[in-house]
């Protein structure tokens, strides 16, 4: 039981907005009839962030993104030792994650 939850949890996050909103009033019925005290729990927590979830799903919206880019910046800062200044910080996070590819002195371009 605890399985098929869980799978019908995460195909409510597959769907279109409209089959979605159905899909999640069914699992939320569902969980709050079975006898697992975890599924209960995270029943009572789902509709109470109801609408959030809802607006995520319709949206095509996650955090997914934005926690790989602090992760990525917590990385180098662990790396680096420290820095000098937010600046240094800031210029090895975007020079890593911002896309910029600057000439570097003495190579030849390939283009």
């Amino acid at each position: 039981r605890a399985y098929l939850l869980k799978e019908a949890l995460r195909l409510v996050f597959t769907l279109p907005h409209e089959q979605a909103v159905a899909a999640l009033d069914g699992w939320i019925s569902w969980a709050r009839r079975c006898r697992i005290p975890a599924f209960v729990a995270l029943q009572k927590t789902i509709v109470k962030h109801r609408p959030q979830i809802l607006a995520s799903i319709e949206h095509n919206m996650s955090n997914g993104r934005v926690e790989s880019v602090n992760t990525k910046i917590r990385l180098i800062t662990r790396r680096g030792f420290g820095f000098h200044s937010p600046d240094a910080l800031i210029a090895l996070a975007m020079l890593s994650l911002g896309g910029a590819r600057p000439q570097l002195p003495g190579r030849k371009t390939h283009g």
